[in-house]
């Protein structure tokens, strides 16, 4: 049976989440498992292209996952991976030289660093350094809150694993408690709960998105392509894709979400959706298609030299 997919697009509902209302009785059941099938499987298909073709490695350069690259040493990879995906919002030429200054004032291991971090002889240091939403007071305070993890814990894997349980059916719940228990470790006989610092600090349980906690963990706990994987113990099916505008929009074109919000539930319901194409790594696909985003390719302006045209339900 051939299925026009220009057919597809004036249908009132997507295959991906119901099929064509067309037919009656058994005949619709049977034309919609067709017409589901078809487009799941020439979707994957376009998607496994997109995957096996992209330039992860130049693309590098163009995301904040560039800085922990720079190290060898696991500890210094995950503190400079968590201090990168707190700045990770914003244009990427306006947050790298920021992210690159403060990394630059903790020498050759950002651990030692952090673990040695003392708020009179090191703060002054960021003097002068800020971000958007986020002041020098926050960013002392944010650097001053990782150290208490680390005196405590010896890592963030360690705390983060506290309250991780391998029943739940994502990390939200272990985000959660993460994030918690990080807000009661800030300096508050400085006053530094501000709206900046409380911005590096988003959890599920208040409905955000979490993209640049999600970013952060996609990078520990993944271990293809260029994410780490040094976090071990928890499978890569119950990461969340870091949802951002260029994530959101995609997946509005290919129908993984109708919600216009950009929430947990969205971020959630997004996963749920590429784990019909990778049950066991519904992440595989978020670099490259966060990617196109940025770079312009997925823009109503170019949707002629989009790969997924012939998909797209905007």
């Amino acid at each position: 049976m051939q299925t026009n997919m220009h057919a597809l697009k004036a249908c009132p509902r997507d295959p991906l989440s119901g099929g064509l209302n067309r037919g009656s009785g058994n005949d619709k059941i049977i034309i919609n498992q067709i017409v589901r099938k078809y487009f799941q499987s020439n979707l994957k298909q376009t998607l496994n292209s997109l995957y096996k073709t992209y330039n992860f490695k130049d693309r590098v350069f163009h995301d904040p996952i560039e800085f922990p690259c720079q190290y060898k040493q696991h500890q210094d990879i995950e503190i400079s991976g968590f201090i990168a995906s707190c700045f990770a919002y914003g244009r990427v030429d306006l947050f790298k030289p920021i992210i690159g200054k403060i990394l630059s004032f903790m020498g050759d291991s950002p651990y030692d660093f952090i673990s040695n971090f003392n708020l009179k002889k090191h703060g002054k240091l960021f003097t002068g350094i800020k971000y958007r939403f986020n002041s020098t007071n926050d960013i002392v305070a944010l650097l001053y809150v990782i150290h208490k993890v680390v005196k405590k814990y010896g890592s963030i894997e360690s705390c983060f694993k506290s309250f991780y349980n391998e029943k739940d059916g994502n990390i939200g719940s272990a985000l959660s408690g993460l994030i918690s228990y990080m807000l009661k470790q800030a300096p508050l006989e400085r006053n530094f709960l501000s709206k900046g610092f409380l911005q590096f600090f988003p959890s599920p349980q208040k409905g955000s998105a979490c993209k640049r906690m999600n970013l952060f963990l996609r990078w520990m706990i993944r271990d293809r392509d260029i994410d780490f994987g040094i976090w071990k113990g928890i499978a890569k099916s119950k990461l969340v894709i870091p949802l951002d505008t260029h994530i959101a929009r995609i997946s509005r074109c290919l129908g993984f979400t109708k919600r216009v919000s950009q929430d947990w539930k969205t971020a959630i319901e997004i996963t749920e959706a590429m784990k019909r194409f990778d049950s066991d790594d519904p992440l595989k696909y978020d670099f490259a298609l966060c990617h196109s985003g940025i770079s312009k390719v997925c823009s109503a302006l170019r949707c002629k030299d989009c790969r997924f045209t012939e998909f797209c339900r905007l």
